[in-house]
């Protein structure tokens, strides 16, 4: 009797004992499985935030060589402009440097350069270049604003000033070392059908003589400013300028807005892109 009791203790101790090894066994298991779902949960949430940033990272990119490649056209403009026709365009003697070419050159090499800055700094997902991409950008928009409201509130001085330095630059139109500044006069008196600033007497007190140049007759020929009876345009270009850009201003606030759409989406991009960078930095350190 004693030996049947001693063998079912035994019996029963082995079954408890069983039965808290499978017990451990399944908790072991489940604990494993859920470190298992964490992990593959989190590698998914790595994985996705991965695929975020490489996705913006190339559109950055493909914007910002989008960007770049219009800066090098308009640079490759300003050279050709600046080697073929010299100084053209260049009506104001007070502003010498301020030719079509220069101006032309100046606003590609600063297109060039922010592009370039914004595809670099996203391919390499450097935040320092996108950091200065932003800035620059920025300082750009800002400097337009700028520009614009002190164009806006000073615009009747800025009319009569360059009236007046226009005219200035009319008795330069006969000198050796101004060829460029001749040519801009005809093809735009020539195109537009115009004469002078304000009309052709701007010419009368600029040569100190009652002729205008032959682009100014409404029937050209060679010589006929000279002549008293010939028919001359007789409204200003500074006017026709005027009638153009506002005939344009749909146009004018059409391209503005564009712009200002594709500075603001560069910004946002940049940012974005530098933020998840940054999140990113954050988890791979973790």
């Amino acid at each position: 009797m004693i030996l049947w009791k001693t063998k079912a203790g035994i019996q029963s101790d082995s079954v408890h004992h069983t039965r808290r090894q499978t017990i451990t066994r399944s908790v072991l298991l489940c604990a494993a499985a859920l470190v298992c779902f964490l992990i593959k949960a989190e590698f998914k949430k790595f994985s996705m935030a991965r695929g975020c940033l490489c996705c913006l990272k190339y559109m950055m990119f493909l914007f910002n060589l989008v960007f770049w490649l219009c800066g090098c056209g308009l640079l490759g403009v300003g050279i050709w402009l600046s080697v073929s026709q010299g100084s053209f365009a260049t009506f104001s003697p007070s502003f010498p440097s301020l030719s079509a070419a220069n101006l032309v050159i100046t606003i590609g090499t600063i297109v060039m350069v922010t592009g370039f800055l914004g595809c670099l700094g996203a391919i390499k997902e450097n935040k320092c270049l996108l950091l200065s991409f932003f800035i620059s950008l920025l300082v750009i928009l800002l400097a337009e604003l700028i520009l614009l409201i002190l164009f806006f509130v000073y615009m009747d001085k800025v009319n009569e000033n360059a009236k007046q330095d226009l005219k200035d630059g009319l008795a330069l139109y006969n000198t050796d070392n101004n060829v460029g500044l001749r040519n801009a006069w005809n093809i735009i008196q020539a195109e537009w059908k115009c004469c002078g600033v304000t009309g052709f007497s701007d010419w009368h007190d600029a040569l100190r003589e009652r002729v205008v140049p032959d682009r100014c007759c409404q029937e050209h020929s060679q010589g006929c400013g000279r002549n008293a009876t010939s028919m001359f345009w007789t409204q200003g270009c500074y006017e026709k300028v005027e009638e153009w850009l506002d005939d344009n201003k749909h146009l004018l606030g059409t391209i503005a807005m564009c712009i200002l759409v594709i500075q603001l989406l560069g910004m946002a991009f940049s940012m974005t892109l530098f933020q998840q960078i940054h999140r990113m930095g954050k988890k791979y350190d973790a």
